[in-house]
């Protein structure tokens, strides 16, 4: 009897998923508006063993120095190139020369060290800027939400880099007993984790409810399954960790003290109004917009 030919080999699940992803389409798109908008990628590997991936504007792709850096620092439940895609061509045409990095851990940076800590994550952004080729001595220094709490480490490690802070929604004066409190929207930090890193469709839907200021009225749980697996699932342990390192135990009397120019979007920060008076103990000058 003749031998049967081998039956035809199966296409993976996760193939037919990813060519019908409108998550997916949609990362592609923002990676080529930093493309369009003439950044290019880099991978910085530090001493440690981490590597951190980040855009570097069009200046320092022809070899100019650029004349107004800007290191831009996104938040928890984004990529670098999600989170500040819509705002670059604004950036460029104000004449700002945008640095975009991944923070570790997202997007394609990572490292092997046990450090969970904002403090590490301000290390290893403070590092590979400095061993870019033209590197920028100083710098404007911009983060959104978690961004925002690793920025505010990086301007007090580095003060001589960091010439101006952004803060964009970022509760830099959190308390742990802050959440028991009531003044957030959780109560503990699982939950909190569990809102940030969404694996049901609901969460994601709570997520969204809680972030936007108008939340979309129909959100399909299909491209929502999509968004969770393509967004939300990589990393995760080391992503829990980085929570429970940044609010637990956490005490305003430990937050180191600042000089530069603190520019805070209060309009876009959805936390109770005593977190906001809490800043008036943080020694730099802070003007609300």
């Amino acid at each position: 009897m003749p031998a049967q030919p081998p039956p035809p080999a199966a296409v993976p699940r996760r193939r037919w998923q990813n060519c019908f992803s409108p998550t997916l389409v949609r990362d592609r798109c923002y990676t080529r508006c930093f493309h369009s908008a003439g950044l290019r990628r880099a991978a910085v590997p530090l001493q440690d063993g981490a590597v951190v991936h980040l855009w570097l504007p069009p200046a320092a792709t022809t070899g100019a120095a650029p004349l107004h850096p800007v290191l831009l620092l996104h938040g928890f439940g984004a990529s670098a190139t999600w989170q500040w895609a819509p705002f670059l061509r604004p950036l460029l045409a104000a004449d700002l020369a945008p640095y975009v990095p991944d923070l570790i851990f997202f997007g394609a940076s990572s490292s092997p060290a046990a450090d969970r800590s904002p403090a590490y994550q301000a290390a290893c952004i403070a590092t590979a800027m400095l061993a870019l080729p033209l590197a920028p001595q100083r710098y404007a220094v911009v983060g959104v939400s978690y961004g925002g709490f690793v920025a505010y480490h990086l301007a007090h490690a580095f003060p001589a880099a960091v010439e101006r802070l952004v803060l964009v929604a970022a509760g830099v004066c959190l308390e742990d007993a802050d959440l028991a409190a009531g003044l957030f929207a959780v109560e503990d930090i699982a939950e909190a984790a569990s809102l940030l890193l969404p694996q049901r469709p609901e969460d994601l839907r709570r997520l969204v409810g809680l972030t936007f200021c108008r939340p979309p009225r129909f959100m399909p749980s299909c491209f929502i399954r999509d968004y969770i697996r393509v967004m939300c699932t990589d990393n995760v342990k080391e992503k829990t960790e980085l929570l429970y390192a940044l609010i637990n135990g956490r005490k305003l009397s430990d937050l180191p003290k600042i000089s530069q120019v603190m520019i805070c979007n209060a309009q876009a920060i959805d936390f109770n109004q005593s977190i906001l008076d809490l800043k008036q103990k943080c020694s730099c000058s802070l003007l609300r917009i």
